[in-house]
């Protein structure tokens, strides 16, 4: 049984460890996914962060935080990083994840998601490129959005500063 809960203050050291295992031998990263999430808890950026817990295990983890786009469209947020424990991926906890942090977008009256991922992953979720938005430095299929409502933004997408977070 899966439970998909907000994370606890007693969970931030099981979703460090879990996070850099996730992406250890993931191909794209640099491997700053762990101090990532700790730089937008740290900056109070995480408008929600979920773990989902099997067996009293933490094997997953998802963050959203809000983006910035530069024609001023508001209630966008960015997705990521969403971990699953290596010995537990490709089990559907991730796509649980994902299901559950979209219902929690639509039920506060998000405009919208975006993301850096692969899509094959991402499409069935409804992500997709949109050439007239932007996230400077990243192939232009990796960079996804989810628009809620018929707008979407032009422009130029900014994710927190904390992205730019590397070891301390």
């Amino acid at each position: 049984m899966l439970n998909i809960r907000n994370e606890t203050p007693a969970d931030i050291d099981a979703i460090t460890t879990l996070t850099e295992a996730a992406f250890l031998n993931a191909p794209h990263t640099s491997h700053t996914e762990q101090f990532i999430v700790k730089a937008l808890r740290k900056a109070g950026a995480l408008s929600l962060s979920l773990v989902a817990e099997q067996d009293g295990r933490l094997v997953g983890h998802v963050a959203l935080s809000p983006v910035i786009m530069s024609d001023g469209a508001t209630r966008w947020f960015g997705l990521g990083p969403i971990s699953v424990a290596p010995d537990v991926q490709h089990c559907g906890i991730g796509s649980q994840l994902m299901r559950a942090t979209l219902g929690w977008l639509r039920s506060t009256g998000a405009a919208g998601c975006a993301l850096v991922g692969d899509p094959a992953y991402y499409q069935r979720f409804g992500f997709k490129p949109e050439p007239g938005l932007v996230y400077p430095g990243i192939p232009a299929e990796y960079f996804q959005v989810l628009a809620f409502g018929s707008s979407i933004p032009q422009g130029v997408v900014t994710f927190h500063e904390a992205f730019s977070a590397v070891a301390p």
